[in-house]
């Protein structure tokens, strides 16, 4: 299941992300929202996670939640896949 996160912090990157959402279930992939000229975080991503039990668990532990100073916006996304790029 694919899921939005918004109002993340734009000093976080993929790797702390994953880690918030690594304790409620496997993240497969994940990517955060860069601008094409600067590369700074536009403070929003996806992230797929294969169970849809531990996707929801997510969203509805996570939406909300303080981190690094902001409340996190998380709701299932209206896509399928991720689209990581290397």
């Amino acid at each position: 299941m694919t899921i939005y996160v918004g109002n993340i912090n734009y000093s976080l990157g993929e790797e702390d992300v994953q880690r918030i959402f690594e304790v409620l279930g496997k993240v497969d992939a994940i990517k955060i929202i860069r601008d094409k000229k600067t590369g700074k975080s536009k403070g929003f991503g996806f992230l797929d996670m294969p169970s849809k039990k531990e996707a929801m668990e997510a969203i509805k532990t996570l939406d909300g939640k303080t981190v690094a100073g902001r409340n996190l916006r998380v709701l299932r996304a209206h896509t399928n896949k991720v689209r990581v790029m290397a």
